[in-house]
């Protein structure tokens, strides 16, 4: 079991896949950083001076005027944050379009590999099958079936 494990671990995807997700975590916090420190007060100033991310409605519960969003949840009210589910969105829609970008670069760069490469050959021909099946009739005839 030991070594099946460690052949599973040494294989080249897990690899991949492991520091695939390093760089995605390390790139969250960029992607966060970006949306939280610079578009979100861009946006607050065209809203007019509001703290985005605090933008919160309370649903039921005693909250003082003004509070902002972590107050407001310490205090135990229920609140429908959708400042911060708007920064949660932004956030997505920038990774997506990241990666969208990256997996073009990736294919682009593996469709001019391809093209400059030498030509791959086309797979062999198997039968057809009108070959396989008078294969299995002359089986048949000579076991005297």
């Amino acid at each position: 079991m030991i070594k099946e494990f460690r052949n599973f671990i040494a294989k080249g995807n897990v690899m991949d896949l492991a520091v695939g997700i390093i760089i995605g975590a390390a790139f969250t916090a960029i992607v966060q950083s970006l949306v939280h420190d610079l578009i979100n007060p861009v946006i607050g100033q065209i809203l007019g001076g509001i703290d985005f991310t605090s933008m919160y409605v309370v649903l039921s519960g005693d909250v003082p005027p003004g509070s902002s969003l972590e107050v407001a949840r310490e205090s135990g009210a229920a609140v429908f944050a959708y400042g911060a589910f708007l920064t949660a969105v932004i956030n997505f829609l920038i990774i997506a379009w990241v990666v969208f970008l990256l997996v073009k670069g990736v294919n682009r760069i593996k469709d001019a590999a391809v093209e400059k490469g030498e030509p791959v050959p086309a797979a062999p021909k198997g039968p057809t099958q009108e070959q396989l099946l008078t294969d299995i009739r002359d089986l048949l005839k000579t076991r005297g079936v």
